[in-house]
């Protein structure tokens, strides 16, 4: 299936220069959603992983079914400051595309749990690198990153070099 004609692309969105890529068009079609979700299992299945975190809510639309797929558990990390400050380790990204912070209960992470970091997008990769820090802090063993969709031309994979990164979409960007 040619996942990428799924893809709706909003130009000069959100400023100029970027083309967002919304994945809203796939989800609403079952059979591409369906299709890409076991083509992105059938490549990660033998990663043997115990865990899928998804390091923002978008990539919970990816996360969910894959975790189901496989037959792993699932977690999400949250916006900085909502939840309580000693359940938590946190992450902070000021200089990212995105400028995101993140948390993590630090109960859901355990040592040498194996855990497979998934989102929606790949772009400049801190995202994805601020998550595996927080999942190796807390002792998980993160055994690879997948995302529906890579933009090629911003260097995400650059920063994931040391884990085996999966993207079903690629955008030259």
């Amino acid at each position: 299936m040619d996942f990428k004609s799924k893809i709706r692309e909003i130009r000069d969105f959100p400023r100029e220069g970027i083309n967002y890529k919304d994945i809203s068009t796939l989800l609403l079609d079952c059979a591409a959603y369906h299709g890409a979700i076991n083509e992105l299992a059938k490549q990660c299945k033998h990663k043997q992983a115990d865990l899928i975190a998804c390091p923002k809510a978008r990539g919970l639309t990816i996360g969910a079914p894959l975790a189901y797929v496989l037959g792993v558990g699932l977690i999400v990390l949250g916006n900085a400051g909502r939840m309580p400050e000693d359940d938590v380790l946190a992450w902070y990204n000021t200089q990212d595309f995105a400028g995101e912070s993140m948390e993590i209960n630090r109960e859901a992470i355990k040592p040498n749990l194996k855990v497979l970091v998934v989102d929606e997008l790949l772009a400049t990769g801190g995202t994805a690198a601020g998550t595996i820090k927080l999942i190796e802090k807390l002792g998980g063993d993160v055994v690879g990153t997948v995302f529906l969709i890579e933009l090629t031309g911003l260097g995400g994979r650059v920063k994931l070099t040391d884990y085996d990164t999966i993207s079903l979409i690629q955008y030259n960007y």
